[in-house]
């Protein structure tokens, strides 16, 4: 949920010094870096399978539950669940586990068991968790405002992002057509963030070491339009039928703090892609200080460059508030754990859901591919140009299996097969490489071949769901509930989305 604020208001010197702090900072990091401070036996690095899972919250008939507070207060476990920008929004951190052998299997059982627990838990509150990307029974009246969830940084955050903008926000997406329907709209001025909200994704993390940081960050960026569209979960919202993921463009415009008259000067935004293949992880931190202004200029008192010079870490406050506030799809993160520094990237790319093996599958996909990419004797970002990557995001996500994809060496084609003949194999060097056992790999891999055979990514069942009640005679926001329902069983019940029978 990002790192919490004690100010309530800032001041034109707090930006200005804060300013200069985000430099010392990313002074220190540069001077850590050449001394050698980030001393990891971790090589090559390992996934400890380090997870943000953010859930919706509805009521028996589907619609959203405005009630984390108090499901909090009933889950009574902070340290695992936390709250989210959305009072129907509630996060889950999963503690890291290595990816060796068949520790994944532990994990999911735990994960499993888990949630089964906060769902008893919650019940008295007419609430239950459900992973997906985008609920779909969200209407425009549950993203007012008011629905902030009761964290100060939240609405602190809402404050400083229409500050800056000075207008409201605006969300304007084209949708994919249903079958057998026309394309729809949906146009909205949004009063507040909370759009944001309805975004809900799995997180994940790996540790890196700074040496070996830009070649993993590349390859994220060339995985991240394959693992979209085999992951597309977020069809609907406000009774639209939108993108296969609609989350990557809500997302982005649901916190863009430029008017219309800076997007047309090129001005950044702060959900980012990137516009680059990078050579150092400094590379991005340095691009957070040139082209992005400050939304919560906290500052500390502290000195990063006398830290170091005293034989301390320091915790380089600054230059991490203000990575938090600055969306990329991969982000590079400094954290120290214990006295010691390190660096990891967080992939956001992904929606929640639909089941635990799913996310599982997912992640086992991701970790897998992004190695064995790393691995290989020739680099594939250095045949792909960034702007192909780019562009592989956003086919995946409008269009979902449905995407064409480019990759080198094959030109372009389907995301199934670009998964089926490139990335699957690639993935189980990787995992293997990391000591995942055959029958993990088996187990997890299998999920990512199916859902390519047979086509079914949440979001296309989702989609026909719909299709059928509709032709069926409910309206949009029955037919909704009525696949909402079916979802939910079937999230419970734990078969892979590819099984789902439509």
């Amino acid at each position: 949920m990002g790192r919490e604020v004690t100010s309530r208001t800032f001041s034109r010197a707090d930006r200005r010094l804060f300013r200069q702090k985000v430099l010392m900072c990313a002074d220190a990091l540069e001077r850590m870096l050449q001394e050698g401070a980030f001393r990891d036996d971790i090589d090559p690095p390992r996934p400890m399978l380090g997870m943000e899972i953010e859930f919706n919250l509805v009521h028996a008939d589907m619609t959203p539950a405005m009630s984390n507070n108090a499901v909090l207060e009933s889950i009574g476990d902070d340290a695992v669940f936390q709250t989210e920008l959305g009072q129907f929004n509630v996060e889950m951190n999963v503690k890291p586990g290595p990816l060796v052998g068949d520790g994944t299997f532990d994990l999911e059982r735990t994960l499993r068991a888990s949630l089964s627990v906060v769902d008893a838990r919650i019940h008295r509150h007419d609430a239950q968790l459900v992973m997906i990307g985008m609920l779909p029974t969200l209407e425009l009246e549950h993203l007012d405002r008011e629905w902030i969830s009761a964290n100060p940084r939240y609405e602190l955050l809402n404050e400083q992002i229409f500050a800056a903008r000075g207008e409201d926000i605006e969300l304007d997406l084209e949708g994919v057509a249903l079958e057998g329907r026309p394309q729809e709209q949906l146009r909205a001025d949004s009063n507040s963030v909370v759009p944001e909200a309805a975004c809900t994704s799995l997180q994940l993390h790996l540790r890196v070491a700074p040496e070996e940081f830009a070649a993993h960050w590349n390859a994220a960026q060339c995985l991240a339009g394959a693992q979209v569209a085999l992951a597309a979960n977020s069809p609907f919202l406000a009774g639209k039928a939108l993108w296969h993921e609609s989350r990557i463009p809500i997302f982005e415009q649901a916190t863009d703090t430029r008017p219309l008259e800076l997007k047309n000067q090129g001005v950044r935004p702060r959900v980012w892609f990137g516009e680059r293949w990078i050579s150092s992880v400094f590379d991005l931190f340095e691009e957070n200080s040139r082209y992005f202004p400050a939304l919560l200029p906290e500052v500390t008192d502290v000195d990063p460059a006398a830290e170091l010079d005293a034989g301390r870490i320091p915790d380089l406050s600054e230059l991490q508030m203000h990575n938090g506030t600055i969306y990329r799809w991969n982000r590079p993160v400094y954290d120290c754990a214990d006295g010691k520094p390190h660096l990891r990237i967080e992939n956001r790319v992904l929606p929640a859901g639909p089941t635990v093996l799913d996310i599982m599958a997912n992640a086992a996909f991701y970790y897998g591919a992004l190695r064995g990419l790393v691995e290989a004797d020739q680099p594939v970002w250095a045949r792909m140009s960034f702007d192909a990557a780019e562009e592989n995001l956003r086919a995946g996500a409008q269009h979902g299996m449905d995407a064409q994809m480019y990759w080198p060496g094959v030109g372009t084609l389907g995301a199934d097969e670009l998964v089926l003949r490139r990335l699957l194999p690639i993935a189980d060097q990787g995992l293997a490489a990391f000591g995942l056992s055959q029958k993990a790999r088996d187990r997890y891999l299998s999920v990512i071949e199916g859902r390519c055979l047979t086509r079914q990514t949440g979001a296309a069942w989702q989609r026909a769901q719909v299709v059928r009640h509709e032709d069926a005679g409910m309206n949009r926001r029955d037919a909704l509930a009525a696949m909402m329902r079916q979802y939910v069983e079937n999230m419970r019940d734990g078969s892979p989305v590819h099984t789902w029978r439509v």
